[in-house]
């Protein structure tokens, strides 16, 4: 299942490099609209300058993860959009992306040995969700689909992480540029915390809740996340690690980390 998860851009018709906008930036060179090709785009749909993206000025591009969603649309297709309208497959690109992250989410929490009680649960979530992906995924209701995910990825952290002291819950909270340096933040529930440029270096993020928490800049060298909880590529991909990082299982090591 990660494995289809995980985009696979020699599979693909470059969508994310035509559908997306780029905002000129610190993460973008240049301004694109959406539907215009990027300019890098090669006729092959490969990047011209993937490996010098970052000092080109293109961070943003090796922070993005599309979950595979990518290559299922131009699979589904079977035409790229240089021989056809490609507004549908546009379209559909940032939907199918939320699906195949909802997916990464409850595969995650389906491997979990402590979420035994619901795993018939998890199972009917995956297949009901991956269905979805089978279908024209413009007509979905993401927010319906979200709210319902969310209900059985909040157990799978309790049941996880177990009961934690009060300094552990930090659910949201502001810790941009916090000096967490060295701190036990095993099993903490750290969703949609705010992590921009913090110091996590060689911090104990094990079993920790970090679905949606934004990492962008922090520091992770030395840090382990072993088995943390709904790590996503895209959040590896933004902060700053080094070969002592420990990741998640599934995840690939960010190659601007060397």
């Amino acid at each position: 299942m990660t494995s289809e998860l995980r985009a696979d851009c020699g599979s693909c018709f470059g969508l994310c490099c035509v559908a997306l906008t780029f905002a000129r930036s610190a993460d973008f060179a240049i301004d694109k609209p959406a539907g215009d090709p990027c300019p890098n785009l090669r006729h092959d749909f490969r990047c011209g300058i993937h490996s010098k993206l970052r000092p080109a000025g293109f961070q943003g591009c090796t922070v993005y993860d599309c979950f595979g969603a990518g290559q299922k649309i131009s699979r589904q297709a079977g035409v790229s959009w240089r021989d056809q309208p490609g507004q549908e497959m546009f379209a559909a690109l940032p939907i199918m992306r939320q699906l195949h992250e909802l997916l990464w989410y409850l595969y995650d929490a389906q491997q979990r040995p402590e979420t035994a009680p619901i795993r018939a649960d998890l199972q009917r979530s995956l297949d009901h969700v991956e269905a979805l992906t089978q279908q024209p995924v413009v007509e979905v209701d993401l927010g319906n689909e979200r709210a319902s995910v969310n209900e059985l990825l909040l157990t799978t952290s309790r049941l996880v992480r177990g009961k934690q002291s009060k300094k552990k819950e930090r659910r949201g909270a502001d810790l941009v540029g916090a000096k967490l340096r060295k701190a036990e933040l095993s099993r903490a529930n750290l969703r949609g915390a705010y992590l921009i440029a913090a110091d996590l270096a060689g911090a104990d993020l094990r079993k920790a809740d970090l679905i949606g928490a934004d990492l962008r800049d922090s520091d992770l060298r030395g840090a382990d996340l072993t088995d943390a909880l709904f790590v996503t590529q895209s959040q590896v991909n933004a902060a700053r690690g080094d070969s002592s990082t420990r990741i998640p299982g599934g995840l690939l090591r960010p190659d601007h980390w060397s």
